[in-house]
C-alpha cells in the first residue's frame, strides 16, 4: 500500500512545490512508484512538471468537486515511474463548491483508496493555506512534510499549521505523523540560515532532516523549462542534495519496516 505524504506548509515561499517535485522525481529515479497530485489552484507542480494548461483536460476539480476517478485524470511524465495527477486554475472556487457536500473533508481521502496500492510513494502538493483543500489532504495523508526555508519569520505561522494537524489528528485522522522538516534555501554564506537552521532543529528535533537543500540558481530555472532538477541539470548542487534527501528518505523508511517487522 503506497504511503501518502502530504507537504504542506501555509507560509509561501518555502521551498514547498520545488520538494514536491524535486522529490518524487528522485525517488522515481530510485525506481520507486511515485504519484505526485498537485492540489494548489496555482498549479506551479503541474507546470513545473512540463504540463501547461492546454495539456490538462481532468485535473483534481474534476475529481474534488464531480467525483471522477482519480485515475482518470493521471498523466505519465518524462520520468519512468513517476505519474502526475495536475491541478487547475478551475480549483480556485473549488472550496465554495464542496462546503455543503457529505463527508467534504473525506472527498480526497475516498479518491485515492482505488490508487494508492499502484505507487509506493504519493505526495500532495497542497496550497500555501489552511482551508479545506489542505484539510483532505492531511485527512487523506500518513505524514506530512514541512519544508522550511532558512531565512528570516521562517517558523511564523507554524504554530497554526501544528494546530490545525493536531485538530485533524483529534477529529479526522488519528494515525497522522509528522514525516520529517527538510531545510530549504540554504546559505552557508550566511549566519541566519545557521541561526535559523539550529532554530529549526531545537524546534522539531530529529524530524529535521541531515539533508539541506542549499540555495542554488539551477533548482530555481528548472521549472520554467517545465523540468524536474535531475533532468533539467543532474550535476548542479540542488540536484545532488534532493538525491541525498530522498535516500535518507528511503533509508528512514527501511529502518521504521525493520522495527514493525
Amino acid at each position: 500500500m503506497g504511503k501518502i505524504i502530504a507537504i504542506a506548509n501555509q507560509k509561501g515561499g518555502v521551498g514547498k512545490t520545488t520538494t514536491a517535485i524535486n522529490l518524487s522525481a528522485c525517488l522515481a529515479a530510485a525506481e520507486q512508484r511515485t504519484l505526485l497530485v498537485d492540489v494548489d489552484s496555482q498549479a506551479n507542480t503541474t507546470s513545473g512538471m512540463g504540463m501547461g494548461r492546454d495539456a490538462v483536460e481532468k485535473s483534481i476539480y474534476e475529481v474534488l468537486v464531480d467525483g471522477e476517478p482519480l485515475e482518470s485524470i493521471v498523466l505519465e511524465t518524462g520520468i519512468p515511474f513517476l505519474h502526475l495527477a495536475p491541478s487547475h486554475l478551475r480549483l480556485t472556487g473549488a472550496q465554495i463548491e464542496m462546503v455543503n457536500m457529505p463527508d467534504r473533508e473525506r472527498r480526497f481521502q475516498s479518491a485515492l483508496r482505488d490508487i494508492r496500492d499502484q505507487y509506493e510513494y504519493i505526495f500532495v502538493d497542497c496550497p500555501p493555506s489552511l482551508g479545506l483543500i489542505t484539510l483532505n489532504a492531511l485527512t487523506a495523508a500518513d505524514s506530512v512534510l514541512i519544508p522550511i526555508q532558512c531565512e528570516y519569520y521562517a517558523l511564523e505561522g507554524l504554530s497554526q499549521l501544528l494546530n490545525s494537524i493536531r485538530l485533524v489528528q483529534r477529529q479526522l485522522n488519528p494515525h497522522l505523523v509528522i514525516e520529517g522538516v527538510p531545510l530549504t534555501m540554504y546559505d552557508s554564506r550566511l549566519n541566519l540560515s545557521r541561526q535559523v537552521a539550529e532554530e529549526v532543529r531545537s524546534y522539531f528535533g530529529d524530524k529535521v532532516y541531515k539533508t539541506i537543500i542549499n540555495r542554488n540558481v539551477r533548482l530555481g530555472e528548472a521549472p520554467s523549462f517545465g523540468k524536474p532538477i535531475i533532468l533539467y541539470d543532474i550535476l548542479s548542487s540542488g540536484a545532488q542534495s534532493y538525491m541525498k534527501l530522498a535516500e535518507e528518505i528511503l533509508r528512514k523508511e527501511k529502518q521504521v519496516k525493520r522495527k514493525a517487522g
